[in-house]
């Protein structure tokens, strides 16, 4: 890269006009031109800059006459930004905005701008909300603020002699980014790259997609034969995340903070699903780089971000996991590459509390565990989960663990940490004790006496033993245990859901002794929970009339098939750093090794069918990006098993001293953490 001076600190690049809704000018409630300090405002004034209307939607544009109004933010002179640049994706890296304008058949002509919202917080301010009197955590200040794109004047930074690039050539041509600048040279790939790993490379390149030139996240599936792509040429947020991940690892982070940021913008838009809006704070599941023409000409073009909240997808279920993988993805893109600066932007740190004040709001359940839908996470069909599933709570945990890390506490989020901290207190009591089942557990439900009304009650959500399944008795193993699939009362969901399990591993939701309870069991049922190909979504399938009622006979959910207990490769990756957390790394390069067998000849399918994952799943699409994504990952987790400690947790014991249950002077409300203490497994 050559040396020279350059605006802004931030990689996001929007360009063009970003399918949405606006409504004001003003950032997080404020206006800029109110600021008094001469010193670090400069104002640039001009003549307008108008929202256009289209249907149901908004685009907010700026005529090219538009003047910018900002502020100069003051940065720390030794933090340098983070920023990549990929030959394969052939583009100049700046870091100033561009607007990209196609005209007919020529190339794109590239406008240079000043970027969007960016600051070093920490320098600047110490609240969030430092422009609101309101500090109480249930009334957020933000007003539609990130609805609108204020442009920021930035440091002009000249010294970029630590900025270099060092790539590796695969046979077929394609380059891979092996050493991106000085403080990731941690990160170099120091081995030779296998034939399959270097199609993998050049599969998950060929998947990624630009905004005005600018790498913004992968496509779901990628497979040039395919004709109907249906939504799978969408950038999905949870389907990111191995790939994400993959870019992390291998040093090439610009992709994945452009990811972040964008996804950040559509947060704040207006989601409308016949007449009703669902909470501020929901990202979306999906979005989609469209082509329209610009201001109705036939010759000049520009690119949008149209996004999905849920009003296409199948059943119209809004994404709930979507947001809690933006915080997990936040976190590990700091850990990984050092830029923790990210983390600390004022719109960032307003994203993060915007998902958090839409989880953690008052409702009616008495449970500290998240109330959902059906098909509101990776199983995003018709399946039974609906009510508090195991894989939204582990990852509810993850992101609460995450927000706890990055939050900036002062007097305007001091009422939100506290929140968090007491649902992570909660949560993991609630979970351990009542979602956990071992050969113990599952006898002492046998006994369970039913209609207890007390508060010492044992069964305290009325499970009736009738309710263990006889395939459960046979299967479960003497040394292992796992946490169900789902609980309400008078309903326990039995199977073994992977990725909910996992994740209590990552998280350390679980307990020591339950984690390593939870491998101990993967390795005693390999043949039914890993098969020919790792790993199933769930265990057992549901058949017969269950299968009939529970999915309102779904042709695509038929039994093991798809959701419903098809195997995933995707998982790998997950479980691959679970393994390494417990010490288990044999067992993740047992399924790595086995997933290579097949994985590149089968053409990198999305999941596989049959009991034992036998054949590629007959809905099944191919070159599928996470696949791809997820057996990288995998890779380079085992090659540098250090990588993996950034990326979970361990156990934290002081929320395990924080009760959260208030005992009144009567004593009729009783903490069953003190009276459960004897029997959580440590």
């Amino acid at each position: 890269m050559t040396t020279g001076s350059y605006i802004g600190i931030s990689t996001m690049k929007p360009c063009c006009r970003i399918l949405g809704s606006y409504k004001s000018s003003s950032l997080f409630g404020f206006s800029p031109t109110k600021f008094k300090d001469s010193s670090s405002i400069m104002g640039i004034m001009t003549k307008s800059c108008h929202p256009k209307s289209c249907h149901r939607h908004r685009y907010h544009t700026c005529n090219s006459d538009t003047q910018i109004v900002g502020y100069i933010s003051v940065i720390n002179p030794n933090r340098r930004d983070f920023s990549v640049s990929d030959p394969n994706w052939g583009l100049s890296r700046s870091f100033s905005t561009r607007f990209c304008v196609n005209i007919g058949s020529i190339r794109p002509r590239v406008l240079s701008m000043i970027p969007n919202v960016a600051s070093d917080f920490r320098n600047q301010s110490t609240s969030v909300d430092s422009h609101s009197n309101d500090t109480s955590f249930e009334k957020i200040y933000i007003q539609s603020g990130l609805n609108t794109k204020p442009l920021v004047i930035q440091k002009i930074e000249t010294d970029q002699s630590e900025l270099e690039e060092v790539t590796e050539e695969t046979s077929d041509g394609s380059n891979i980014n092996i050493h991106s600048f000085k403080d990731l040279s941690d990160n170099k790939v120091k081995k030779e790259l296998s034939e399959i790993e270097k199609e993998a490379w050049k599969l998950l390149h060929g998947a990624v997609v630009t905004y005005c030139g600018n790498p913004v996240g992968t496509v779901a599936a990628n497979d040039p034969a395919e004709k109907q792509p249906l939504n799978y040429d969408q950038v999905f947020l949870r389907d990111f995340v191995p790939s994400a991940l993959a870019f992390l690892l291998n040093g090439e982070g610009e992709i994945v903070k452009n990811f972040l940021l964008h996804t950040l913008q559509l947060q704040s838009w207006e989601k409308t699903v016949d007449c009703y809006s669902p909470g501020q704070g929901l990202m979306p599941a999906s979005f989609k780089v469209r082509t329209v023409p610009l201001d109705g000409s036939n010759e000049a073009f520009e690119e949008i971000l149209d996004p999905d909240f849920g009003e296409s997808a199948i059943g119209r279920v809004a994404p709930v996991d979507s947001g809690l993988w933006w915080i997990i993805l936040l976190r590990a893109y700091g850990k990984l590459t050092g830029d923790y600066a990210l983390q600390e932007r004022v719109d960032v740190q307003t994203g993060i509390r915007l998902i958090l004040k839409l989880c953690l709001t008052d409702g009616f359940d008495m449970f500290p565990s998240l109330l959902v839908t059906d098909g509101s996470c990776m199983i995003d069909r018709r399946m039974g989960i609906h009510g508090h599933p195991l894989e939204i709570q582990a990852l509810f945990y993850s992101a609460l663990r995450c927000a706890r890390e990055i939050l900036i506490v002062n007097d305007s989020t001091k009422n939100l940490v506290a929140a968090v901290n007491n649902r992570l207190s909660a949560l993991s009591f609630h979970m351990r004790e009542y979602y956990w089942v071992d050969m113990k557990k599952i006898n002492e439900i046998y006994r369970y006496k039913t209609e207890e009304y007390s508060t010492d009650a044992v069964n305290k959500f009325n499970i009736y033993p009738e309710q263990i399944p006889a395939w459960l008795v046979d299967w479960i193993s003497d040394e292992g245990g796992y946490f169900i699939g789902n609980l309400q009362p008078a309903h326990m969901d039995f199977r073994f859901f992977t990725l909910g399990n996992l994740w209590t591993i990552v998280s350390s939701l679980g307990t020591s002794k339950q984690n390593q309870g939870i491998l101990n069991l993967i390795e005693a049922k390999w043949d039914d929970l890993v098969g020919q190909m790792p790993l199933k979504i769930c265990y057992p399938a549901l058949e017969g009339e269950e299968w009939r009622i529970i999915t309102g006979s779904d042709p695509k959910n038929t039994p093991w098939s798809y959701h419903n207990g098809g195997s995933w490769p995707t998982l790998l990756w997950q479980f691959t750093l679970a393994c390494i957390k417990m010490g288990r790394p044999d067992l993740a390069q047992k399924a790595v090794d086995l997933a290579e067998k097949r994985i590149s000849v089968d053409r990198w399918p999305e999941y596989y069918d049959t009991r034992n994952g036998k054949f590629i799943g007959k809905q099944s699409r191919l070159m599928q990006t996470w696949t791809i994504a997820g057996f990288l990952t995998s890779k380079m987790l085992l090659e540098n098993p250090e990588k993996a400690s950034f990326l979970f947790w361990e156990e934290d014991f002081e929320l395990l001293q924080n009760c959260v249950c208030m005992l009144n002077k009567s004593g009729r409300r009783k903490c069953s953490r003190f009276a459960s203490r004897s029997q959580i497994l440590v």
